[in-house]
C-alpha cells in the first residue's frame, strides 16, 4: 500500500485529498482517542490518592499520554506527514509540543477551575473534556501553521 501523496500547495490545507467533513471527523476521533488517553492516565494516578500532589502529577501524566497518541494519529492521518528519523521527529515533535503549551494551559485552567468549583471527578473530567476540545480546535489551528508546513524533516 503507498502513502498518499503529501499536501504541498499551502499549509492551509492539510490534505487535499481529504474533504473538510473527514478532517473534521477525522480530526475529532483522534481528539476523544487522545482524551481517553489523557483521562486513563489520570484516573491511573488518582487511584493511589487524591490529594493535590497527586493531583498535579495525575494531570501531568495525563498530558503527557494524551500528547504522544494526538501527536503520532496527527503526523501520520491529519498532516500526512511521511517524515522519519530521530532529526524529523525531534524537530515536528518539540515544534508540536511547544504549540500545545498555551492549548494545554486552557486545558488545565478549565479543569482545574472545575475540580476547585465543585469537587468531583466528574466536575473535573467535564472541565478537563471541555478545556480539551477548545485545545484541541486552537492547537489544530497552530499545527497547520507552524508545524506541519511541508514534508520531510
Amino acid at each position: 500500500m503507498t502513502a498518499p501523496p503529501i499536501a504541498a500547495a499551502s499549509p492551509a490545507t492539510a490534505h487535499p485529498a481529504l474533504s473538510p467533513k473527514a478532517l473534521v471527523f477525522r480530526y475529532s476521533l483522534f481528539a476523544v482517542i487522545a482524551t481517553l488517553a489523557n483521562l486513563g492516565a489520570q484516573r491511573l494516578v488518582l487511584a493511589g490518592g487524591e490529594d493535590a500532589a497527586r493531583f498535579i502529577l495525575a494531570v501531568l501524566a495525563g498530558t503527557a499520554a494524551g500528547l504522544v497518541v494526538k501527536y503520532a494519529l496527527d503526523k501520520r492521518w491529519i498532516f500526512f506527514d511521511r517524515a522519519t528519523g530521530l532529526r524529523a521527529h525531534g524537530r515536528r515533535f518539540s515544534l508540536y509540543t511547544l504549540m500545545g503549551v498555551f492549548t494545554t494551559a486552557i486545558f488545565w485552567a478549565t479543569e482545574t477551575a472545575f475540580w476547585v468549583i465543585w469537587q468531583t471527578h466528574l466536575a473535573r473530567e467535564a472541565g478537563a473534556v471541555l478545556g480539551l476540545a477548545v485545545g484541541y480546535w486552537v492547537k489544530y489551528r497552530l499545527d497547520r501553521r507552524f508545524v506541519f508546513t511541508r514534508p520531510g524533516p
